[in-house]
């Protein structure tokens, strides 16, 4: 079934048709700040837009911005101008929103059967299901299965630790998951059909790996921010040698949703965790795995030039530096981070209701497959390859032949292999 989060795409175009008129006419200073208190831009956002010169390059960079922010970022956006007296835009956007609703409505009519069509992980909104931004999900039949995750021998544990992480702790870290599948029903975010494959899919990956997980499920925005939090002022942190954290849900560029439909900022879920939040966890190797949207575009993909291939589906300087005496080694702020993200930033990700997203399927596939003999970073790449290989079936609909690509970035400062199985001494 085909769905998608972000803002609809009936919005979206009633704001691309007057983007022109918007832009010239937009009174951004005091709209934004009602942007912000509703929770649709972050003070951030403000200040890169602020950052433009002129107010019609200000205006254009807030338009660009505005149909990323969720679903309920329209309305907001209406309510605003009603509150900084712009209600002449208001109505020029509502004008053409209704002439468009015409051919919304056959669109829906058309796209209403239960074919197996992708989905898109933003927000499966309860509005028209093809207009919202995607995390989509692709309906081609087939059960989960987490594959027996292989040990690595005692043997490649010798040839590889001295240039890697310590990773023999047992267990090896503490994971959390967070996975929200319901949302409530006055927000337009629909059951993420297939989140708890994922879900389930991750804690078998992690527990197999050594690792002691924790699930919480349906959290809001602020249960998310204080389980995160609690997580990472665990003592246990201490006497163990790394940490998972996995968010599932849907999602946004830069943030993802709460069961409450408010938005928790990466970015402050990153921070619970550096070197100055987290002591107990520096200089050890840190995991997130981001499960979600991070915009409403579908990657329609491009033919291969040669065509011969086809897809398969399945500050200071040294000299300066520690005059003080007895000086403490000093840390950046953040560092021995690893981040896999579903998909690449402005685009949706693809899950499927019955074998969980694509990028969850493929993650747990290689971490099983390779984790004995190759380190994260390298299996990342591998994930990135089998997901760059994936491509949507939805005969008769823009997400036909759909495709996603993951990506991850990293601040790792040594190899980081999880050595699973392996016990030292034994």
């Amino acid at each position: 079934m085909l769905v998608a989060c972000g803002m609809q795409r009936c919005h979206q175009e009633a704001l691309k048709k007057n983007r022109v008129t918007l832009a010239k006419e937009l009174v951004l200073k005091e709209l934004m700040e009602h942007m912000i208190e509703k929770d649709i831009i972050t003070m951030e956002m403000m200040e890169m837009i602020q950052a433009k010169s002129g107010s019609f390059s200000q205006n254009t960079e807030f338009l660009n911005l505005l149909p990323k922010r969720g679903p309920n970022a329209f309305s907001a956006f209406c309510e605003a101008l009603r509150e900084t007296k712009q209600q002449h835009l208001e109505a020029v956007i509502l004008r053409t929103l209704s002439s468009l609703s015409h051919g919304i409505v056959r669109i829906e009519h058309c796209y209403g059967s239960d074919l197996p069509f992708p989905a898109s992980e933003s927000c499966h909104s309860k509005r028209p299901r093809w207009i919202e931004q995607l995390e989509c999900s692709l309906n081609d039949g087939g059960d989960p299965s987490v594959p027996p995750v292989k040990y690595c021998t005692p043997e490649f544990y010798k040839d590889h630790q001295h240039l890697a992480y310590k990773l023999v702790s047992e267990p090896r870290g503490l994971a959390l998951i967070i996975s929200n599948v319901h949302f409530s029903s006055e927000k337009e975010l629909e059951y993420r059909a297939g989140g708890d494959v994922d879900c389930t899919s991750l804690q078998v990956l992690f527990k197999h790996l050594g690792y002691q997980v924790t699930v919480c499920h349906d959290q809001t925005a602020q249960e998310m921010q204080n389980t995160l939090e609690s997580f990472s002022k665990l003592p246990d942190h201490q006497s163990v040698d790394s940490c998972i954290v996995a968010l599932l849900s849907h999602g946004v560029e830069g943030a993802v949703y709460g069961s409450d439909g408010k938005l928790l900022q990466l970015q402050e879920a990153f921070r619970l965790f550096d070197n100055a939040n987290c002591p107990n966890l520096q200089n050890k190797p840190k995991m997130f795995f981001i499960q979600a949207c991070r915009g409403d575009e579908t990657d329609r993909g491009v033919d291969q030039r040669d065509g011969k291939e086809w897809s398969s589906c399945p500050g200071c300087e040294q000299a300066d530096a520690n005059k003080e005496e007895n000086p403490k080694l000093r840390l950046p702020t953040c560092s021995d981070m690893i981040c896999g993200y579903a998909c690449l930033k402005g685009t949706a990700a693809m899950r499927n209701t019955k074998r969980g997203s694509w990028y969850v399927e493929a993650l747990t596939a290689v971490f099983a497959e390779d984790s004995r003999d190759t380190h994260v970073a390298d299996m990342l790449v591998k994930v990135n390859r089998q997901i760059k290989q994936r491509e949507g079936y939805a005969p008769g609909t823009e997400f036909h032949r759909c495709k996603e690509m993951s990506e991850y970035c990293s601040t790792l400062c040594q190899d980081l292999y999880l050595f699973p199985g392996y016990v030292p001494g034994k």
